[in-house]
């Protein structure tokens, strides 16, 4: 059993961050329909505790589902889909950003989805979203993932079929695509994406002038993650000067500075000449700095 929980543990250390938030999706859609089928009750009251409320006053209850509603999904296919292109974008997430950038551009995305929701209801309640329910679903965040990496390097050219084309097309095309939903019973949802899409390209664009928007919020993380993960009698001394011998900033920042610096390089090769015209190692800096 214990050679059974390590190779599990081992598996699971392996998987990228977005394959992890897949499975974390998959496996709150199996506990819900668990719930529904158990309790006889609909698959939107089986997780409604996860939802986000349209209502200012109700969301004051229940202020973590600005997150949980993106890890959310009622209906299988709603699910399937938006796992499907998380997948797809995040293989190249894992090659070319650290594990907490892609992670906050994830999170900041659903986010910025849910307040862009609750923005447009609450300001305007008998506008064209007074008819709308709860949102869920893992769609700002999945957006705001894509439409990060088509702003990031916009003319990277992918296989669609048989044709290749550039990542700021594919991005055009999904926002285009999108709007049409603003007129339909999904109108709060699409909302919710164009919030996702307006974090993802803010976030990629000031990230290529050298600010990474989401340092804040990574800080908050660590800080709330570090609560759960303190160790009884194994205490760690923290100094309030750090030594700051590299152009102001401490060796660690410095060196992050200097890896992001050779990512953006390999980054604009690649945008001017493809995959494939990076040499045997800047492929592997590429995957040793996705890991």
């Amino acid at each position: 059993m214990t050679s059974l929980n390590q190779d599990i543990k081992d598996k699971l250390g392996r998987l990228t961050i977005f394959e992890k938030i897949i499975l974390a999706n998959t496996f709150i859609y199996f506990i819900g329909w668990v719930i529904s089928k158990v309790g006889n009750t609909s698959r939107l009251q089986s997780l409604n505790w996860l939802v986000l409320p349209k209502d200012i006053s109700a969301f004051i209850l229940k202020p973590w589902s600005i997150i949980t509603y993106g890890f959310t999904h009622i209906d299988f296919w709603h699910l399937f889909f938006n796992m499907l292109v998380l997948y797809f974008v995040g293989r190249s997430f894992a090659n070319l950003f650290n594990t907490k950038l892609s992670l906050n551009v994830y999170l900041l995305g659903i986010i910025s989805g849910a307040l862009a929701f609750l923005l447009a209801y609450n300001v305007y309640p008998q506008g064209f979203l007074k008819n709308v329910g709860p949102v869920l679903g893992a769609s700002a965040g999945v957006r705001a993932a894509l439409i990060f990496l088509c702003a990031y390097m916009p003319n990277y050219e992918v296989n669609l079929l048989t044709i290749r084309i550039k990542l700021w097309y594919i991005g055009l095309a999904m926002i285009l695509l999108d709007l049409p939903g603003l007129f339909t019973s999904n109108a709060g949802g699409t909302i919710a994406h164009i919030g996702g899409y307006i974090l993802g390209y803010f976030y990629a664009t000031r990230l290529l002038k050298g600010r990474d928007i989401g340092k804040g919020f990574e800080r908050f993380m660590d800080s709330v993650t570090g609560m759960f993960s303190f160790k009884k009698g194994n205490l760690k001394t923290v100094h309030k000067g750090k030594n700051k011998d590299f152009a102001g900033h401490t060796k660690d920042e410095f060196n992050e500075f200097n890896k992001q610096k050779q990512i953006d390089i390999i980054l604009e090769k690649i945008g001017k000449s493809g995959y494939e015209s990076l040499t045997k190692e800047e492929k592997e800096f590429l995957f040793r700095a996705g890991k």
